[in-house]
């Protein structure tokens, strides 16, 4: 059976550095290179950090001297009239508008604001009360699992199902490795095949790797959403640039992608009819390896295999070995069935 096409989400994160003007030039970009969706994150930063919680070694990286991640995270928040900005201009360009919210609070400005889909960000996989709150909305749940087991993944999927009470539930699971950036030799690719087998939902896969290689491959392994995220410039501030694609990238990942959907196929082994129209010349048929006359018997001696096809194929062989010939042949003629 043919596979839906991949649903591609580019992963805008905070990296609209708390401007309106790059955040809509992030959208338009998403659009023209094709993606089906643009992803931003929901916070309120007192709801989310203490104001002396320390940064990951790559937030450190790429932050002011003395920041805390509170002051870090404050500068990139987005309040409910830039979020009701940034959904209408998607909506006007029919891309779907995707937020990861990191409180409670957030939940309900997306819930306000009517988007489809919720996406539960790795590190809130054991947030059992955000679980319950999203899962408790009618909306899509994409559920990234980074930094998890695949016990703690099933755990939050029966929350999230208990929670739902339903039949409804539409719920897209993403392998993902919380590296940024994260290196090809802990990707763990496979993993997305065990999701796969552990889970009747959709699978996909969220990349923080570089590059467009491992987005690729995903989908080849059955990944049927892809995230990835992507910056205006890798060179501005902030602490997900780096491990980000530019403009340039994105488009060539979607397109990549968009071919390999092409080369898998529907899974059928059979021949196309291109493959048809060759083998008429590079398959063979039996022919006479010697004058043969009427009456004689087909034997190793007298017979070959040889191109075009088109005649008694060779499958034929053990069939034909013993039989008398019904004619008389000279060399290369071909040997016919009657």
């Amino acid at each position: 059976m043919k596979r839906n096409k991949t649903y591609i989400i580019a992963e805008a994160g905070i990296n609209h550095n708390g401007c309106m003007e790059t955040a809509h030039k992030m959208i338009d970009t998403a659009f023209a290179c094709g993606c089906n969706a643009i992803k931003f994150q929901t916070f309120k930063t007192e709801s989310l950090v203490t104001s002396y919680a320390g940064k990951a070694d790559y937030q450190e990286n790429a932050s002011l001297p003395g920041e805390t991640q509170f002051d870090m995270l404050k500068k990139y928040e987005l309040g409910l009239p830039q979020h009701k900005e940034l959904i209408e201009h998607c909506r006007k360009i029919h891309l779907d508008f995707i937020s990861s919210p990191f409180d409670l609070e957030s939940i309900d400005l997306l819930l306000s604001l009517g988007i489809e889909k919720l996406k539960i960000p790795s590190g809130e996989i054991d947030n059992v009360p955000l679980l319950r709150k999203i899962a408790g909305s009618d909306k899509e749940i994409i559920l990234s699992t980074g930094m998890a087991t695949l016990e703690e993944v099933k755990n939050a999927v029966s929350i999230i199902e208990r929670q739902r009470k339903n039949a409804s539930l539409k719920l897209i699971i993403l392998h993902c490795i919380t590296e940024y950036p994260a290196p090809f030799e802990h990707l763990n690719l496979l993993c997305i095949q065990t999701l796969k087998k552990a889970f009747l939902y959709t699978v996909g896969f969220s990349d923080h790797s570089p590059g467009i290689e491992a987005p690729i491959a995903a989908v080849a392994l059955g990944a049927e959403v892809v995230e990835k995220h992507f910056t205006l410039d890798k060179d501005m501030d902030g602490p997900d640039h780096k491990a980000s694609l530019e403009p340039e990238e994105l488009k060539r990942m979607v397109t990549s992608i968009r071919k390999i959907e092409k080369a898998l196929g529907d899974g059928v082994k059979q021949p196309t009819p291109a493959e048809n129209k060759i083998g008429l010349a590079v398959k063979k048929s039996i022919f006479a390896k010697k004058k043969i006359k009427r009456g004689d018997r087909l034997t190793e001696e007298n017979i070959t295999t040889k191109r075009p096809a088109g005649g008694i194929s060779p499958l034929k062989w053990d069939e034909i070995i013993g039989r008398k010939a019904n004619r008389d042949y000279e060399i290369n003629d071909q040997i016919v069935d009657e």
